[in-house]
């Protein structure tokens, strides 16, 4: 089987990582596959956030976590987050989505972990998010799309079966 197709199919959401840091030349390849999604007109409205710095990571799961009333760690320990917003014009929650689908698949195909987590939006639609992105220097009107958590994964996630009738034929 084609590797790219043997990669989608064995994908899996990671819950438990390594403490350990994500090296820079990984990261770079993730990234770099993040920007080749495709957009709406090839707008290319979404940026990647970066966020490696451990006190920022744990600031940021905990801004995600009080979003839904939790003290927990909604980022299982991951020790990087990529954070995908997309400037709100033409189709950017279209435009951002394909962003985090591509830094999923290209984290599980250099061996690393990686899982979608929600509630960016609500973080950087808050005063304190929109404070951090001035802090990061991003201007302009974004909206967070998702953060895609990425690490050392420490379990492995079999695949559920999949349902009944996912695909319908029109021939």
């Amino acid at each position: 089987m084609n590797q790219t197709l043997q990669d989608l199919k064995t994908r899996r959401s990671v819950r438990k990582f390594k403490p350990d840091p994500v090296p820079t030349e990984l990261l770079n390849q993730v990234l770099e596959a993040g920007t080749y999604a495709p957009t709406g007109r090839n707008r290319q409205t979404p940026i990647i956030v970066a966020v490696t710095n451990p006190e920022m990571v744990r600031k940021l799961s905990q801004m995600n976590a009080a979003v839904m009333g939790s003290s927990g760690d909604p980022f299982y320990g991951a020790p990087a987050v990529l954070v995908v917003l997309a400037e709100k014009t033409g189709t950017w929650i279209y435009d951002g989505s394909p962003v985090m689908g591509n830094l999923l698949n290209a984290a599980h195909a250099v061996g690393l972990g990686a899982t979608w987590i929600h509630r960016a939006k609500e973080v950087f639609d808050s005063d304190e998010g929109k404070a951090l992105l001035k802090q990061w220097g991003i201007e302009g009107d974004y909206e967070g799309i998702g953060n895609c958590i990425i690490g050392w994964p420490d379990e492995e996630p079999t695949a559920s079966p999949r349902k009944e009738n996912y695909i319908y034929r029109v021939e």
